[in-house]
């Protein structure tokens, strides 16, 4: 499982921290998504679990992690579909939650992400979760593309 941290880069159990929100928080919206970012020789991937905490704001942790350089778009973009969901299924396991799947691609079709939505949305259906793309409802992706630069 990747190691998560809190936005002062300090370690995060993600399992603890879930029970803990939803504690304070028991109707709090859990999502999770990832973005990548290719700089210098590596490719840059930020998973984000983002706690919308009803009208109180958004609280997350996330996880950031290098790899050799993924040059094809294609390959990258569908590694953080893979990431998101290797994320929530984990998540699920450990907490009986409901989790959305956001999704860093864009339902315009003049953006080259939006060729991977067919398939990566279907999987994620498929997995039993509601999967949100750009323009809607980006709460964990907007972290996470804030963190990945």
């Amino acid at each position: 499982m990747l190691l998560f941290k809190d936005i002062n880069g300090r370690p995060v159990d993600p399992v603890n921290h879930t029970i803990g929100v939803l504690k304070n928080f028991p109707y709090a919206e859990i999502h999770i998504g990832t973005d990548s970012q290719n700089i210098n020789k590596q490719s840059r991937y930020t998973t984000v679990i983002a706690y919308k905490l009803g009208s109180r704001g958004v609280h997350y942790i996330l996880s950031k992690n290098n790899i050799n350089i993924i040059r094809d778009i294609w390959t990258r973009l569908w590694k953080e579909a893979e990431m998101s969901l290797d994320t929530a299924e984990w998540l699920t396991q450990k907490v009986s939650v409901k989790v959305e799947i956001d999704m860093d691609y864009n339902g315009d079709e003049k953006f080259k992400s939006h060729k991977l939505i067919s398939a990566a949305k279907g999987w994620a259906n498929s997995q039993g979760y509601k999967v949100n793309i750009k323009p809607h409802n980006q709460i964990a992706t907007r972290a996470a593309d804030y963190h990945c630069k």
